[in-house]
């Protein structure tokens, strides 16, 4: 039988179509995304690339030779930069020290290997050790974000403890173990909620609305939870 969060994808994807994510041209640059874009607008995380792309600092052993003060400026756009200096400083120590710099050996690891690895590495919280999971490395991990918790709870599909692996695995039961639908669901979910579902939702124009009863009551002219 088809779950009720196969149904929701469906109707995401129809809506929206293919997201095409994650915008990098390299695994590590997911990585380095990955990180950037905590508490940052993607568009900042964009300048800060592009920042270390001209400077030829897209790899591991580049970004492990500059130093942390220089790294720093360039990354000035996605703000809190001494911060993200440092965390992108120990991820490449840790892919350095760990594999060699070799990436495609990431993907070797089962799942849950490689997340306990990742967690331990400053900086690196459980979404962004799951983009890069799934990502850049290609395996099934699901991210949960803050628009995830909005649109589903708004669903009335939350769970009854609101921790990340709860509601990580409220997906991970609910679907095959395939990153690719991973990744685009995620993807949707995240244009879902930045467009319509906002924090001051556009009900009206939910593809949703037939399944939700936050929708429902709010376009009965109730109020908005939040």
């Amino acid at each position: 039988m088809t779950s009720v969060f196969t149904r929701i994808y469906e109707r995401l994807l129809q809506e929206y179509g293919p997201q095409h994510w994650w915008p990098a041209d390299t695994p590590f640059e997911v990585m380095v995304g990955a990180v950037l874009t905590q508490a940052a607008s993607w568009s900042n995380v964009e300048r800060a690339i592009a920042n270390l792309r001209e400077a030829s600092l897209l790899s591991p052993a580049a970004l492990r030779r500059v130093p942390q003060e220089e790294l720093a400026i360039l990354l000035r756009p996605s703000g809190y930069f001494n911060a993200k200096a440092r965390k992108l400083k120990a991820l490449v120590d840790y892919l350095g020290d760990r594999f060699d710099d070799d990436l495609g050996r990431m993907s070797e690891q089962d799942v849950a290997s490689l997340r306990e690895d990742l967690l331990s590495v400053h900086g690196i919280g459980e979404e962004t050790a799951d983009d890069i999971i799934l990502y850049a490395v290609g395996r099934p991990s699901f991210v949960i974000d803050a628009y995830t918790r909005r649109v589903f709870s708004r669903l009335g599909l939350s769970p009854e403890k609101g921790s990340y692996a709860t509601y990580q695995r409220l997906f991970e039961d609910a679907l095959p173990r395939d990153p690719v639908l991973y990744g685009e669901y995620h993807a949707l979910i995240v244009r879902h909620g930045k467009y319509v579902c906002k924090k001051r939702p556009l009900c009206q124009d939910c593809c949703l609305r037939e399944v939700c009863p936050t929708g429902e009551r709010i376009l009965a002219g109730g109020e908005c939870p939040g």
